[in-house]
This record gives structure tokens, sequence and C-alpha cells, in this order.
């Protein structure tokens, strides 16, 4: 067994050069959300080279791949995105986007570069594996509705036992692994309000709805639900992020716009709070003769680990990295589409650290200058080996 894993790790270390020079690649070619047709292509004739590995198009932009071993057993998945942002890179770095505004800013280059790392070790195990694993290269995270409900709905979670994700954080120290138990990210929820008034003359506001004084107090409505209608133990975040109307100071508009975005982990408070909004919207556009529209669009749900593949991801963890670079955490307020894939099949998401120990040297994600540092690469290669053989050896049952 010794000698199997000291195997494993030298195989490892050796696909550690092309991986950087994979994810060079990729950020230098950064392609949109549903747009990732030269990504896919590219990982689609890297899979095909390393042989034993059963390659096909899940949808236009995305792509599975399958090992199936020699032994039957257990079917795991392992997934990354891989889509870019639109945004300017402002980095500097030789390998910068050629792609005029757009960018990959969030790690989306590297967990690609990584699973394919993780592909081509993997490839090489083919008789030793029991069972099967598949590799999900999804398309258009970063765009709702999501590539994974997409690549769910084609079927590639059929037959799964668990299915393993990992994400790379710009703002934590390279190495360092962050874990939670049960929710990992926020469902990520958005709503548009119109207010319809009555405009005139600044200087006759009693002949008008005005629908700037009612909107502000829709806006100090949705500031104070959290506080005064969820439990405090609960983590729940409504802020508003648009405020629209007028077009010059003498004049009362008919109408103004109000946006923001929701933000919850408990599901029951997730679907009230729509319900609380619009009773207050009615309430005071009512009180002041005036209308509205109101629109609430669900985003993605929370990630939430499940606890016998999280616990068995932790054991991996500090089996292969040390206990010191293994991290408990709490959940984050950000939104993860890798909810589609745990919500069809038990799961686990955590975080790699891809910082520097420096925190005024890292950019957080979403910034024209995010970078990670490539040291980090090669431990998630690691990590997507280590976790699937274990999953496929271990006998462990998943809680639905």
């Amino acid at each position: 067994m010794v000698e199997k894993t000291l195997d494993i790790q030298k195989l490892v270390k050796a696909v550690e050069q092309e991986v950087v020079e994979w994810r060079r690649h990729f950020h230098e070619n950064p392609e949109l959300s549903f747009q990732e047709y030269e990504t896919s292509n590219y990982v689609y004739e890297k899979l095909q080279s390393f042989g034993n590995i059963e390659v096909s198009r899940v949808t236009p932009t995305s792509i599975l791949g399958r090992i199936t071993g020699n032994q039957p057993g257990k079917v795991v998945a392992l997934r990354a995105d891989m889509d870019a942002l639109p945004i300017q890179e402002e980095t500097g770095l030789p390998f910068a986007s050629k792609n005029n505004g757009v960018m990959h800013a969030c790690g989306h280059d590297g967990h690609t570069a990584m699973l394919l790392g993780a592909a081509k070790v993997l490839s090489k195990l083919k008789e030793e594996i029991q069972g099967e694993i598949r590799f999900f290269f999804q398309h258009a995270e970063e765009l709702f509705p999501g590539g994974a409900s997409e690549m769910v709905k084609a079927g590639v979670t059929e037959g799964i036992d668990g299915v393993i994700g990992l994400h790379l954080a710009s703002q934590v120290p390279a190495g360092k692994f962050l874990l939670c138990y049960g929710p990992v990210t926020a469902g990520t929820d958005a709503f548009d309000i119109v207010i319809q008034g009555k405009g005139g003359h600044g200087s006759s506001p009693q002949d008008t709805v005005d629908p700037i004084a009612i909107g502000a107090q829709i806006v100090n409505g949705i500031n104070q639900f959290i506080s005064r209608k969820v439990e405090a133990s609960q983590r729940a975040v409504i802020s508003v992020t648009k405020f629209n109307g007028g077009t010059a100071n003498n004049i009362i508009p008919d109408k103004v716009t109000i946006g923001g975005t929701v933000r919850t982990f408990n599901p029951e408070i997730r679907s009230q709070i729509p319900i609380w909004i619009e009773k207050m919207i009615k309430g005071l556009t009512e009180a002041h003769d005036a209308s509205y529209e109101f629109d609430y669009q669900l985003g993605y749900a929370s990630v939430v680990n499940e606890d016998n593949i999280t616990a068995l991801v932790e054991q991996t963890i500090v089996e292969t990295f040390g206990e010191d670079n293994r991290v408990i955490s709490q959940p984050i307020m950000g939104g993860e589409d890798f909810s589609a894939f745990s919500a069809a099949t038990p799961g686990c998401f955590v975080f790699l650290g891809a910082g520097s120990d420096q925190p005024a040297e890292n950019y957080p994600h979403h910034h024209p200058k995010f970078d990670v540092k490539e040291k980090s690469l090669i431990l998630g290669v690691n990590y997507y080996v280590s976790t699937a053989l274990k999953f496929l050896n271990e006998n462990i049952k998943s809680v639905n």
C-alpha cells in the first residue's frame, strides 16, 4: 500500500508543469458563459489523448469524461467549471487575456486545469480502479440559470454515489483547505420593483404621487426585514443595490425602479422573503395611491455538503496534506451552481487557498487584478485524485 501511495504521488507530481501550462492557456483564452466552444474543444482533445477515458459532449460547451475500472464498485464524479467573466483584465501577466473585456477572474481556469491533471493521473490507474469516475467539465457557472442544472437534466448524475467539487480561494493562503459541514454557500435570489406614481413639478408635490418618497419607504422596510422577521441565529442578507428614477432637479418622476439581492441558507426563510417584500410593497403603494410591479427571481440554491462524504473528504485532506491545512470554516454568502449537482446526488464542495501569505497581495474574486498562486494547482490535482480513490475504496453510506 505504501508503494502504491508513493506511485500515485509520483504520477501527480509528473503532471505539475502541464497543469500550469493548461491553466495559462485557459487564462489567455477566456470565454464567457454558454460560449466556451474553444475551451471545451481543448478539454475534449486532451481527455481523448490520455487514453482509458470515454469522452462525450453533454451540451454544446460542456464535457463528460468517464473512467470505468476493471472492477465493479461505486461511482464518483469530480467537477470543474470552465467559464470566464465580462471583466477587462489588469493583472499585467505575460499570459493575460487576449480577449478584450473577458477575463478568468474567479479561478475557473485553474479548476479546469486541475481536473484535467487529475483525469490524466487517474487514466493511468484504470486497472486499480473499483467502480467508475466521472469528470464534469461544466459550462456557465457564472450566469444563471447555470450550466450545472443543464448537465443534471442531461443525465450526468444518474447512478452516481457522490460528487466532489473544489473552488480556488484567492484570499486564503495557498495550501489551506476550507471545509464546511452542511450549508456551504447561500441561496442567491434577486428582485426588481417598479413603483408607478404620478409625476409633476417639484414645487407642487401635493399634486403628484411621488414614487421616490414611496420607494424610500420601501427600501427602509426591506432593510428592516432581517432584524425583525428572521431569528438572529439564522443567516440571511437582503441588499438593495439599485434605485433609479428622475431626470431633473425640479421634476418629480412618474416611476422609480428598485433592485437587489437576497442571500439565505434556510429554505423556509427563502420561500417567505418574497411574500414579506410584496406584502409591504402592496401596503405602501396602496396607502399612497400608487401601483407596483414586483419580479422575484430564484437563483442558485445553497450548496449543502452531505455529512458522511464530507467526513471522508476531511479525512482525505488530513491524511494527504496534514491537519494544519484542514480548516473547518463557516458558510459564505456567495452563490455556486454546484448546488444543482449536490441536490441531485450527495456531495462535498471545498475551497482551496490560492493566495499569498501577505493579504495586501491578494485581490478578491471578480476583480480585474485577480490571480492565483500556481503552486496551489498541483494540490488541487492531488485532492481530486486522492478523494476519488478514497471514495471508491471506502465503505461509506451517503445520507440523502
